[in-house]
C-alpha cells in the first residue's frame, strides 16, 4: 500500500476534508482523511456561526465536511477545527482537490505495479511531486500536456515518466483558455480583400512554434475590425501566441501595403 500521510500533520490554517465519527451536546469529533485519520475536534461555538442548540442539526456521523485548522498539539495528538470559518467556494475547492488527489494515488498505485517500483521509491516520488508541482494532481497535470518532458528537470526512472504520461494522457482532459484580441486590417489596392485574407492566414504561421496546443481563429466583426481568438492549455502561452500572431499578420499586411493595428481589448480601439 502507497503512504497515506500516517506521520504528517495538517499545518494551521489548512483546509481539511475530514469524516464525522462522533457527535455530542458540546461538539464533534472527526478523522481527517488526508492526514491518516487522525482525530480532531469541532467545538459547538465552532460549528456555526450564531448559536447552536444542537450540534446534530448541522453534522451527523459519517458526512465528509471541509474544516478549517485552528490549533495542532501533535504532543497530545490534538487537533482544533472549525467548521463555521469554511465558505462554500473553498469548500468546493478543497473537496475538488481531495478526489484529485485520490485519483493520483490510485494512478500511482498501479504504476508501482505495472513498473514493479517499491514503495519507498514511490514515496520518494511522490514528495517530488508535492516539492517541484505542488501536488500529485498536478504532475499528472502537467504530464497530460507535455508528456516525458514534463520531467525533464527532475530526477525521475525514465520507465516512470512513461507509464505516468500515458495514464495522464489515457484520463486528463487537457484544461485549454481562450482569450481574444482585436485587428484593424485596411489596404486600398484593387484587391485589398485579397491581401487581408493573405495577412491572416500568416496568423496560421504562429502555430508552428506550438506543437499543435494552441488554436488560432480570426473572425469579421465589421470593417476594418476583425476578432483573434487564442486557445491554449495556459494563460502564458495564450498570450505569447495570441502576441505573435499578431505580429504575424501586421508584419504580413504592411508588406503587401496595406495596414495594421493590434487592440488586446477592443475598448482601447479608435474606430
Amino acid at each position: 500500500m502507497m503512504d497515506n500521510n500516517n506521520n504528517e500533520w495538517p499545518n494551521v490554517g489548512d483546509f481539511a476534508v475530514c469524516t464525522v465519527k462522533n457527535v455530542t451536546d458540546f461538539g464533534a469529533y472527526v478523522t481527517l482523511d488526508e492526514y491518516g485519520d487522525k482525530e480532531g475536534f469541532i467545538h459547538i461555538s465552532e460549528i456555526k456561526a450564531g448559536w447552536v442548540k444542537y450540534v446534530r442539526d448541522y453534522v451527523r456521523e459519517g458526512q465528509k465536511i471541509v474544516c478549517k485548522v485552528l490549533r495542532v498539539d501533535p504532543t497530545r495528538r490534538h487537533i482544533d477545527l472549525s467548521l463555521k470559518d469554511v465558505n462554500e467556494h473553498q469548500k468546493r475547492e478543497k473537496i475538488q482537490q481531495w478526489k484529485n488527489e485520490q485519483k493520483a494515488s490510485k494512478w500511482l498505485q498501479f504504476v508501482a505495479e505495472e513498473t514493479g517500483t517499491d514503495n519507498k521509491t514511490m514515496k520518494n516520488l511522490k514528495a517530488i511531486f508535492s516539492e517541484e508541482f505542488g501536488s500529485s494532481y498536478s504532475a499528472f497535470e502537467e504530464a497530460a500536456m507535455y508528456g516525458m518532458d514534463a520531467f525533464e528537470n527532475i530526477k525521475i526512472d525514465k520507465s516512470l515518466a512513461e507509464k505516468i504520461a500515458k495514464i495522464a494522457q489515457d484520463n486528463i482532459k487537457i484544461p485549454y483558455v481562450e482569450i481574444a484580441g482585436y485587428l484593424d486590417l485596411t489596404s486600398h489596392a484593387p484587391n485589398g480583400i485579397e491581401i487581408i485574407k493573405e495577412a491572416m492566414k500568416a496568423a496560421d504561421n504562429t502555430k508552428e512554434n506550438y506543437d499543435n496546443d494552441v488554436k488560432i481563429n480570426i473572425s469579421y466583426i465589421g470593417a476594418p475590425r476583425y476578432r483573434i481568438k487564442i486557445n491554449a492549455p495556459d494563460y502564458k502561452t495564450a498570450e505569447n501566441a495570441l502576441k505573435k500572431a499578431a505580429e504575424n499578420v501586421i508584419s504580413t499586411i504592411k508588406e503587401l501595403g496595406g495596414k495594421g493595428e493590434f487592440y488586446r481589448h477592443i475598448e482601447s480601439a479608435s474606430v
